[in-house]
């Protein structure tokens, strides 16, 4: 399953928010749309999801236009997961799942055998099948995510797309996301997420694209367009950029800060 994006334009009014955005996500790759706040990384989103109509350009699932394909049909090919969701009521986590496999049936259907024989395979997959009958909103962000991406997964969409996953969640929740992520491309999704962290972009990522204003300032694998003067270019951070272990990770660390608690030891 692919994601082709060619010459992709929108605007709100006359604010420019998406200015010829080209980019390719193929199968078994995990990609991250990196940038700072404001750079059009969800209606991106939008526009892939078929939810905002007025762009110039195209946008193609498996070599087919999105604008040819029904709200319905682009559920059956891409599932999205959005960064934070609260519903109204406290929803088991079964039932949370089980909502996924709506998209399957028809309109006057219920989930039957097949659907949950579905939702205790996905929940078992992600590791949380212990928690099948806690309320969801009793569970930990961490689980939350992971709750959401059994829902995808059920949905039987090989296209995953997620809005800041890892967004408010500790450090462990984010690793067990980003991995869990990782392992789904492994295994043959197409998985697009957003994000702000260059370090684990750099960890995870098959491919990034780092937007700003609207536009891709690059594109490629993490090993050829991270440099620290990417990272300024993004964020407005003069930073220093170390390797580790024979480049397979990369830290970024602020040079204001180094050079700030320089200057107090030398006053010392």
């Amino acid at each position: 399953m692919s994601i082709e994006v060619s010459n992709l334009s929108f605007s709100y009014g006359e604010r420019s928010v998406l200015d010829n955005i080209n980019f390719t996500a193929y199968d078994n790759q995990l990609l991250s749309v990196l940038g700072p706040n404001g750079v059009g990384k969800s209606t991106l989103f939008r526009c892939i999801l078929g939810l905002l109509h007025g762009y110039k350009g195209q946008i193609r699932l498996n070599g087919i236009d999105i604008k040819s394909l029904s709200i319905k049909e682009i559920a059956k090919l891409i599932a999205y997961i959005p960064q934070s969701h609260y519903p109204s009521f406290n929803f088991s986590v079964f039932d949370m799942v089980l909502m996924g496999t709506t998209v399957q049936l028809s309109y006057f259907s219920s989930p039957g055998l097949q659907q949950r024989m579905l939702v205790e395979s996905a929940l078992d997959r992600l590791g949380i099948i212990h928690l099948k009958h806690r309320g969801y909103t009793q569970i930990s962000g961490g689980e939350r995510q992971l709750v959401l991406m059994a829902r995808a997964l059920v949905q039987k969409a090989k296209i995953l797309i997620l809005d800041e996953p890892t967004a408010n969640l500790d450090f462990g929740n984010q690793i067990l996301v980003l991995t869990q992520m990782k392992s789904l491309a492994r295994e043959g999704y197409t998985v697009i997420q957003s994000t702000h962290n260059p370090e684990q972009t750099f960890l995870f990522s098959d491919t990034v694209m780092a937007m700003k204003g609207g536009r891709v300032l690059a594109c490629g694998t993490p090993g050829k367009i991270f440099t620290k003067d990417l990272i300024q270019n993004l964020y407005g951070v003069e930073v220093e950029m170390q390797s580790l272990y024979e480049d397979r990770a990369r830290v970024c660390i602020p040079k204001s800060v180094i050079e700030r608690d320089y200057k107090q030891q030398l006053c010392s």
